[in-house]
C-alpha cells in the first residue's frame, strides 16, 4: 500500500458497518494517527443500526452518529425521481445514485460540526459512488480534505479479508457486494460479473421469481397529487410507507428485477442486477397518468428533460445548476399530474390497467368509433395540410429520378 503521508487529526467517516469501511476505520487510526468520528445515515436500509455503532465504538471510533434520513430522502429525492420517471439508461432506477448525495450531505454537516480536518468514505476508484460522494462534498464544503483509502491505497477486497481477520475485525464472508435504501437494492460480484449466466435466486430478497410468485394476479390503485403518491388502494400514507408497502406487495409478484449492462462514469461497461419493486410500479404509473393529462408536445420534451436529469443524477452531479433548473420545469409540468392508476401485478409484471383524472385530455365523445359530435369531413384539409410538404418533396424528387433515367435510356440507344 502507498499511503499518504499527511496526518489528519479528526477524520469523519461514511460508515455502513462492512468490510470496507471497518477495514477503513482501524487503518485511519493505525496509519494516519487520526481521531475518527463514524456516521451511517438511514436511508431506508434494513441494517441494525444499534449493531453498527456498537461495531463503530469497539472498532476505535471516537464518536458514533447515527440519523434517520428516510423522511428527507423520500420528500427531496425520492418525489423529484417520481416526476422525472427517473431511470438510467431507461433501466435503472438510480437508488444508490439518488442516496448519495444526501448521505454526503449529513457526513458534511457532522464534520462541521466536529471541526474535522477530513472526511472519509469506502468507495473504490472503479465505481460511481466516489464521483458522487467526492462532487458533494466539494460542493458543500470545499475547504475539506477527502480521503478515499479503497482508492488512494490500493485496497482489495481479499487484502481487508486478511487484515480483518489479524486485527480482530468481525466480518461476514460475503460473496456479493449489496447496497440498499428506500428505492432499491443493488447486487454486485460473485457470479454476477459474469454477465452470460442468469444471476441466482440466492441473490434476490425483495422479489420472488417469477415461477414462485402467486398464481393470481393482484390489483392495486395509485392516486398522485402533482405528480407525487399519496395514496395506496384508496388508503392515504406518507411517502416512506407508501414506498416500503408497495416493496413488499410488488416485490410478492417479482415485480422490479432487473439485470442489465451499464455505463459507468468512469468509462467502464457492467453488468448490474437490482430490485426496485417499488419504484418500477410508480414510475410505471406515473408515466401513464402524464400520458393522460399532459400534451402530447409536453410529453415529448419531457422525455428529453427526463433523461438528461437522469443522467445528472447517476454521474454524481446533483449540485449542478442545471438539475435545479430541470427542477423548476417539471414541478410545473407536474401541476396537472393529479389522478389515480390502476395496475395488475402479476407474473413479474405491473401492468396498467386504468386510470382516472379530472385534469384527462381523454374526450369520449371525440376518441370513440361510436356516433359523436366530431365532423370527420375535418380532418380532410388537416391532411392535405399537415402532408402537403412531405407530398411536395416526394413528388419533385420523383420527377427528377424519372429524368435521370430518360437521360440514362437515351444515352444508352446512342451509344448502341
Amino acid at each position: 500500500m502507498h499511503l499518504r503521508l499527511v496526518i489528519y487529526v479528526r477524520v469523519v467517516l461514511a460508515y455502513s458497518g462492512g468490510l470496507d469501511t471497518s477495514v477503513i476505520l482501524k487503518l485511519m487510526q493505525e496509519k494516519l494517527n487520526a481521531e475518527v468520528i463514524t456516521v451511517t445515515v438511514d436511508v431506508g436500509q434494513k441494517d441494525d443500526f444499534e449493531k453498527i455503532e456498537e461495531k463503530a465504538l469497539k472498532l476505535g471510533a471516537v464518536k458514533h452518529y447515527t440519523i434517520d434520513a428516510k423522511e428527507e430522502f423520500a420528500k427531496n429525492y425520492l418525489t423529484k425521481a417520481i416526476k422525472f420517471n427517473a431511470l438510467y439508461e431507461d433501466a435503472y432506477p438510480l437508488a444508490t445514485a439518488l442516496a448519495r448525495p444526501l448521505i454526503a450531505e449529513k457526513i458534511v454537516e457532522i464534520a462541521k460540526k466536529e471541526n474535522a480536518d477530513a472526511v472519509a468514505h469506502g468507495c473504490t476508484g472503479k465505481g460511481n459512488d466516489q464521483v458522487r460522494f467526492d462532487l458533494a462534498v466539494k460542493a458543500l464544503y470545499p475547504e475539506i480534505q477527502i480521503v478515499a483509502p479503497v482508492r488512494e491505497w490500493g485496497l482489495t477486497r481479499d487484502w481487508e479479508m486478511e487484515y480483518a481477520k489479524k486485527n480482530g475485525i468481525p466480518v461476514k464472508e460475503k460473496i456479493y457486494s449489496i447496497d440498499e435504501n428506500l428505492w432499491g437494492r443493488s447486487i454486485e460480484g460473485g457470479i454476477l460479473e459474469d454477465p452470460s449466466e442468469e444471476p441466482p435466486e440466492e441473490v434476490f430478497e425483495w422479489t420472488l421469481s417469477p415461477e414462485k410468485s402467486p398464481e393470481k394476479p393482484e390489483y392495486v390503485t395509485i392516486e398522485f397529487e402533482e405528480g407525487i403518491p399519496v395514496a395506496l388502494n384508496g388508503k392515504e400514507m406518507g411517502l416512506v410507507e407508501l414506498i416500503e408497502t408497495l416493496n413488499l406487495l410488488a416485490g410478492k409478484h417479482g415485480v422490479g428485477r432487473i439485470d442489465h449492462i451499464e455505463d459507468r462514469t468512469v468509462g467502464i461497461k457492467s453488468r448490474e442486477v437490482y430490485e426496485a419493486p417499488a419504484a418500477v410500479t410508480l414510475i410505471k404509473a406515473h408515466k401513464d397518468l402524464e400520458k393522460f393529462v399532459l400534451t402530447k408536445w409536453v410529453l415529448e420534451f419531457k422525455e428529453i428533460v427526463d433523461s438528461k436529469w437522469a443522467w445528472l443524477v447517476y454521474n454524481g452531479l446533483w449540485f449542478e445548476p442545471l438539475r435545479e433548473a430541470l427542477d423548476a420545469f417539471v414541478d410545473a409540468v407536474e401541476k396537472n399530474v393529479s389522478g389515480t392508476v390502476k395496475l395488475k401485478l402479476y407474473n413479474g409484471n405491473a401492468i396498467v390497467v386504468g386510470r382516472e383524472s379530472q385534469n384527462a385530455l381523454y374526450d369520449l365523445d371525440l376518441a370513440t368509433y361510436e356516433k359523436s359530435k366530431y365532423d370527420q369531413k375535418r380532418a380532410i384539409g388537416f391532411i392535405e395540410l399537415f402532408g402537403m410538404q412531405s407530398v411536395l418533396a416526394y413528388s419533385t424528387a420523383s420527377k427528377h429520378k424519372l429524368k435521370d433515367f430518360e437521360s440514362k435510356k437515351a444515352a444508352e440507344k446512342v451509344a448502341s
